[in-house]
């Protein structure tokens, strides 16, 4: 007769554990599960009524039903990506192009606006006639920015100062 190793099942009846009972076997519950009556069609109006001839109560949960889909039938999955509104401003700005739908960084463009054009108003009154008001113009703080697509030349978007 040989000793069994640290690594080797002891004779006995069964050498698989088995797992204790749960606590819902041992204490027992939902041993017991109420159930409603069955609903019963009404006689002439053809509604549902419960064994007490009033109205059926309502179903516990409600079920909706689960399309089935066809893995033979041809489908098409359309991707939409929704883009998030561009706040423009005097720096470069880094966007998806709706015209070409690239990722690019604007290109910026320097117009006259309404700041441009009351600085160089302002410097005439103070008296800078000589040519001096027209500094505003070469003064790209002070003018409107366009941002446009460096791809494909479209405007998206515009800066005003004022």
């Amino acid at each position: 007769m040989s000793v069994p190793g640290p690594y080797q099942a002891a004779p006995g009846p069964s050498s698989v554990p088995t797992a204790p009972p749960s606590y819902e076997e041992t204490v027992g519950v939902n041993s017991y599960i109420p159930t409603h009556p069955a609903p019963v069609p009404g006689p002439t109006t053809g509604l549902m009524t419960g064994p007490d001839g009033k109205g059926a109560n309502p179903p516990l949960y409600y079920t909706q039903p689960v399309p089935v889909l066809n893995p033979t039938a041809n489908t098409t999955v359309q991707t939409v990506f929704v883009q998030q509104p561009v706040s423009f401003f005097d720096r470069p700005v880094q966007m998806c192009c709706p015209s070409c739908n690239k990722m690019v960084v604007t290109k910026l463009s320097y117009n006259a606006g309404a700041l441009t054009w009351l600085s160089c108003g302002s410097l005439c009154l103070l008296g800078c006639v000589l040519g001096c008001c027209f500094i505003p113009f070469c003064v790209d703080a002070l003018q409107d920015v366009d941002h446009y697509c460096p791809n494909c030349k479209a405007l998206l978007g515009t800066y005003k100062r004022l």
